[in-house]
């Protein structure tokens, strides 16, 4: 916990929060997508969808939400409603008849260059905020506690499952 968190009184300040601060930058964020790409382009989370799909076409939607984040019924939501408008392709995988490959169409393609300059536009203004000489390091610094969220979910999760429920002493999560 950084100094300054905590009142005399036990009491929290939310304004020195990493995590209320991260939350806030993330509204702020939405905010100024939306403003930037209107209600005709896609929603940041369709952004977010099309973007993995630039580089992982043919993805499964289990892969799609290890990628984005985005959670498994919002994104099977969001394909069904992507489908719907013509901007994704959905075919069973060969391996798995029970898995989608999820794909970008022709103009899911054209929306999402489109959505990448309201979203330039919308990070330029965000890092705006920032004096020029730390808007480099705020990013960097953004990465590496991406990357600890990673590993957290690829190994760490489950080693803090099983420290819970040593502690616990009952097998059981605590």
């Amino acid at each position: 916990m950084l100094k300054g968190q905590r009142k005399a009184n036990g009491g929290f300040e939310l304004s020195e929060a990493p995590s209320h601060l991260i939350r806030r930058c993330q509204q702020f964020y939405g905010d100024l997508y939306a403003r930037e790409a209107g209600t005709r382009e896609l929603t940041k989370q369709q952004f977010t969808l099309l973007c993995a799909l630039e580089h992982n076409d043919g993805a499964s939607q289990t892969t799609l939400v290890e990628i984005t984040g985005i959670d498994r019924s919002t994104l099977a939501e969001m394909v069904r409603r992507m489908l719907e408008r013509g901007l994704l392709s959905r075919e069973r995988t060969e391996e798995d008849q029970r898995a989608n490959a999820v794909a970008i169409s022709p103009s899911g393609r054209k929306a999402l260059r489109s959505a990448r300059n309201a979203a330039d536009r919308a990070e330029r203004a965000l890092l705006d905020a920032l004096p020029a000489p730390e808007r480099l390091k705020f990013v960097k610094s953004l990465s590496q506690i991406a990357s600890a969220a990673e590993a957290y979910a690829a190994n760490g999760a489950s080693k803090a499952h099983k420290a819970a429920a040593r502690r616990n002493g009952s097998g059981k999560r605590a």
